[in-house]
């Protein structure tokens, strides 16, 4: 089984870190949302994925060069950002009839994943929505063992069952058909060349589509969908500081603080991830992301996300206060 992993959008709705960094490479509970999906993989004996990269892919590459050296990488440029359909077609040459797991980039999902492997079907990850307009939607039979049909971000939703960005495809050559005949016929939804039409093409040719349930799902597509996530991520997945290290300072669980951080007079947490070679002194963080080399000096942060390689400076104060008194330095 080959893994697709479409890494290509340009993440407007994180910008501005999205000019200078990939979505899927912004830090997440000390480590990446891309790092966190290649990991889960990995550790199911996955070890042939196949990035479909477009802006800043470079970054991309370099990244899996890096931290995942122990993986067969293909990369495969997606100029024209046409929809996630569009991006798995790009793949066909690599694929070659195998088996895929295609797992959107900018999601982490928790599932059973080797039960998944090891169905003879193909299948998609499904979880309830309240808001099923918003995404690919799925109608099961009557006995909810089977998927009678896909629809992209219905006006009248007939399911409440969201598709999560999870799919297991064995018909690989039927896909890549469905994806071809509906660019060829102008099959759109949104302008876009999508997966959900490309499966309900799938699912009327006869194929049979199982669902299967996604435990947990995290989006980082925009910051306070990621700040959410980091908060609960952290907890599994964060590493495990000693407050000794840090001079004068607080940490406050659960916090990520990457490797060769300087902390002094500092109190750091909940819910607060630190890129690696970060200074921090006199300021206060909470819930936040703060990337590498990132300097913060006489500082409040709550509710932020910090890009790497910056330089924060606050108003440095002394204050005689008698009582009785109300400052407000704001």
């Amino acid at each position: 089984m080959k893994v697709i992993i479409p890494v290509a959008g340009a993440g407007v709705d994180l910008r501005p870190h999205s000019y200078t960094q990939p979505k899927a490479l912004i830090p997440l509970a000390g480590n990446t949302v891309l790092g966190i999906i290649v990991d889960q993989l990995k550790n199911v004996g996955l070890t042939e994925f196949i990035f479909v990269i477009g802006y800043l892919g470079e970054k991309i590459q370099h990244y899996i060069a890096e931290k995942h050296p122990d993986i067969t990488a293909h990369f495969v440029l997606q100029e024209n950002r046409k929809g996630v359909g569009h991006a798995v077609h790009l793949t066909k040459e690599i694929v070659n009839g195998d088996q895929i797991l295609i797992s959107l980039g900018d999601t982490i999902c928790e599932y059973d994943i080797p039960s998944i492997l090891h169905n003879p079907n193909s299948m998609i990850g499904v979880r309830k929505t309240d808001n099923p307009r918003d995404f690919g939607v799925v109608e099961l039979n009557a006995d909810e063992t089977k998927i009678e049909s896909a629809i992209e971000k219905p006006l009248i939703p007939k399911s409440n069952l969201a598709m999560v960005g999870i799919y297991k495809i064995v018909e690989s050559n039927l896909l890549f058909q469905c994806i071809e005949k509906n660019i060829a016929d102008g099959v759109v939804s949104q302008k876009q060349i999508t997966i959900t039409d490309a499966l309900a093409c799938m699912i009327e040719a006869g194929v049979i589509f199982e669902p299967f349930k996604v435990d947990n799902w995290f989006d980082a597509g925009n910051k306070n969908s990621l700040l959410a996530s980091n908060a609960i991520l952290i907890k599994k997945y964060g590493a495990k500081p000693n407050p000794q290290e840090f001079e004068g300072s607080v940490i406050i669980d659960p916090v990520s603080i990457g490797s060769g951080c300087t902390i002094k007079h500092s109190i750091i947490g909940p819910n607060v991830t630190l890129g690696e070679n970060t200074i921090i002194e006199r300021s206060i963080v909470n819930n936040s992301i703060v990337g590498a080399f990132t300097n913060l000096s006489d500082i409040v942060l709550t509710d932020s996300l910090v890009g790497g390689d910056t330089l924060l400076k606050g108003k440095k104060r002394i204050l005689n206060v008698g009582e009785n008194t109300t400052i407000d330095l704001g």
